[in-house]
């Protein structure tokens, strides 16, 4: 096993090499469709089916800010996107983010030099923190029009 840096400046060369390279990020694309295929057959929207009920919901009754994370992922694999965004559209977002991130660090490790993505921007935990406290505090308000962002 190598322990040579990825980040060398020079591109990687060869099948080998380039293979190495991305097998981070494939391995990640790999446990996310796992996990795609395991929502896709658990069928989150069906109540008292194998896929955990979130713990918050189920302890205090509030919904966190990932509440119908699987609810939005099964919707979007069945190309429903209207429900998706019900289900939680901060989540959505997050994903698409991810995805971002995820392409910029595989062609970065394959350019050999970084590639900045929404995860290296100064501002991008404060700006996180602050959707994910407004998203948590906004869809458990109990009037409307906030009631129709619980799930």
């Amino acid at each position: 096993m190598s322990t040579t840096t990825v980040y060398t400046g020079l591109p990687a060369r060869g099948f080998k090499a380039r293979l190495r390279a991305v097998a981070p990020p494939l391995a990640i694309v790999a446990a996310a469709g796992a996990g795609c295929v395991g929502i896709w057959l658990g069928d989150p929207t069906t109540p008292g089916g194998p896929l955990p009920l979130c713990p918050t919901k189920a302890l205090l009754g509030i919904d966190c800010p990932g509440c119908g994370g699987l609810r939005m992922v099964y919707s979007l694999l069945h190309g429903d996107l209207p429900a998706a965004l019900h289900y939680n559209a901060v989540s959505l977002v997050f994903l698409l983010l991810f995805g971002w991130s995820t392409v910029a660090w595989a062609l970065g490790r394959l350019r050999g030099r970084w590639i900045d993505s929404w995860l290296h921007w100064r501002w991008t935990p404060l700006a996180f923190a602050v959707v994910f406290a407004v998203w948590f505090v906004i869809r458990n308000l109990p009037f409307a029009p906030f009631t129709g962002l619980a799930v």
